[in-house]
């Protein structure tokens, strides 16, 4: 880019500035309308390629749902574009010390090492509680700022470049993330969970506290198989003064199963606080001897005790104040009667949103629209159905996953009893409720779904190539969820089939005989 480079009419880029990460380039820039500085990253897409456009939509999508992560740990998205055959995404300029310029200058005390780890885990909850996750949390996207705050950079970018979720249970070979924080079943299949980020973060802690990645190897290819098969060392052999129930945080977020690690990420954060009460100087870092703006506003709050991040203190009822923002939008109904008119405008209005990816928004209006429209006709009358189904594809083309698959299972349910449990439209909701328990880190409900299912969809006569692949959908969640024994059964047996449905030659039977070389290999 050229000197004085403006993009969009608006964001005048630092010829000075660039700086080269991992999924693109970000430079300082200014907002020449509203007057401040800004970030500004660029992610290069190839143009050329069969799924250019697919990237593109992704990365708007994954940016806006990125947008609404508020939480004083996110740099705040500001807008998203493109620009020549690039990418961008305007951001919150962070004044901070990313953490790997930390780890290359000094040794980082041990109290800071895990405040700079429960802020991004506080972080992390709250996205996953939205079915947001990371992807690629290292030390290069941690922000230490002089307040002593810790900003959690570039989520969505890895995000909106990962495989989609029908993807990334149904074909190998992406693999998004920065191999030496990669979680196992990131590192083998791609597969990624709020686990997986839990995974990250250990390794982020656990170099904080030695001063080295003990993972790390020579080649991109040696570091994930070292996530994937080298047993992590204990953190008191490398530092003594690390506190033993530290150590034992750490090897239990560092655990090669998905399933053998903590739950959330509300519950690392309550372990985590435990072992940084009091904070030593960070000279250098951080200022403790500046009345910081933050400090000063989080310490009223810190001492309302109150609990982990996710926990909820609104009020329910028709007590709890309804924003501007939450009752705007396009012919929001919200009334206690609707009419047959009323239902058709909000699928238009409904229709023209997700048109624009703007799916959370899409999904306000459908929501108002299926709880008048509900009472009014009845959950299950046929015109309230189409809404309700449209209700659950736009949460989850939002990535709003948690409030998808109860949508989906309602609708098999009431669909199963108005045609019958063996209907098309029963087993693809009910496929779809499974893919949103996956996404979120439910794996074992997921596989439980996703076997009844198969079960069901072969005692119904569904046809072959469907039933083939959910049977790969449950292999690959199976190894993505580290269990490999029961993985290597499933696509063993579903081989020969896909060989004499599709020939030897088809691609999908190269892709599952490829993962099943990689898991008879020593």
């Amino acid at each position: 880019m050229g000197r004085r480079t403006v993009i969009a009419e608006r964001y005048e880029l630092d010829p000075l500035s660039r700086r080269s990460g991992g999924m693109g380039e970000v430079w300082f820039g200014y907002d020449k309308k509203l007057d401040r500085p800004v970030a500004v990253k660029f992610v290069r897409v190839d143009r050329q390629s069969d799924v250019a456009d697919e990237l593109t939509k992704r990365f708007v999508r994954e940016s806006r749902i990125t947008a609404r992560l508020e939480h004083p740990g996110v740099p705040a998205v500001y807008d998203c574009g493109s620009h020549g055959d690039d990418l961008y995404l305007v951001m919150q300029l962070v004044d901070g010390c990313p953490v790997s310029s930390v780890l290359d200058e000094t040794e980082v005390p041990v109290a800071w090492a895990v405040a700079i780890a429960a802020q991004a885990c506080s972080v992390l909850a709250v996205a996953h509680a939205r079915s947001l996750v990371h992807r690629d949390l290292k030390p290069a996207n941690l922000m230490l700022c002089p307040d002593g705050t810790v900003k959690v950079l570039d989520f969505g970018i890895a995000a909106a470049f990962a495989p989609n979720l029908a993807t990334r249970l149904t074909r190998t070979g992406v693999v998004v993330g920065t191999p030496d924080y990669m979680a196992p079943e990131q590192a083998v299949n791609g597969t990624t969970t709020a686990q997986s980020d839990l995974y990250s973060l250990g390794v982020v802690l656990d170099e904080l506290l030695a001063g080295d990645n003990q993972f790390a190897g020579a080649t991109a290819l040696a570091s994930m198989r070292n996530h994937a098969e080298v047993a992590p060392r204990p953190l008191r052999a490398r530092r003594r003064e690390v506190p033993e129930g530290l150590e034992r945080l750490v090897l239990w977020l560092l655990a090669k199963s998905p399933g053998d690690r903590p739950a959330t990420a509300g519950v690392v954060y309550e372990r985590l606080m435990d072992f940084c009460r009091d904070l030593p100087p960070f000279p250098g870092y951080v200022d403790l001897g500046s009345p910081h703006p933050v400090r000063m506003y989080a310490a009223v709050v810190g001492r309302g005790g109150l609990g982990a991040p996710g926990t909820s203190g609104r009020r329910s009822g028709p007590e709890r104040h309804v924003s501007a923002r939450q009752s705007e939008g396009p012919h929001r109904v919200g009334l206690e009667t609707v009419g047959r008119k009323d239902i058709n405008l909000v699928r238009w209005d409904a229709k023209a949103l997700k048109a624009q990816s703007r799916f959370a928004q899409a999904a306000d209006v459908l929501a108002d629209a299926v709880g008048s429209a509900g009472r009014a006709f009845g959950a299950r009358d046929p015109e309230v159905v189409d809404l309700r189904i449209e209700l659950a594809d736009a949460l989850f083309l939002g990535g709003d996953y948690r409030r998808a698959a109860p949508e989906f299972r309602g609708l098999a349910a009431d669909l199963a009893e108005r045609e019958g449990p063996g209907h098309d439209l029963v087993l693809r909701c009910r496929l779809m409720e499974a893919n949103c328990h996956a996404a979120i880190g439910e794996t074992s409900r997921a596989l439980a779904q996703m076997g009844a299912l198969l079960e069901d969809e072969r005692r119904f006569g569904v046809d072959e190539e469907r039933t083939l692949e959910l049977r790969r959908q449950i292999g690959l969640l199976e190894l993505g969820s580290g269990d490999r024994t029961r993985a290597k059964a499933t696509l063993g047996a579903l081989l020969p089939d896909l060989e004499r449905r599709y020939g030897s030659g088809h691609p999908t039977v190269g892709k599952v005989r490829e993962i099943l070389e990689s898991l008879n290999s020593p």
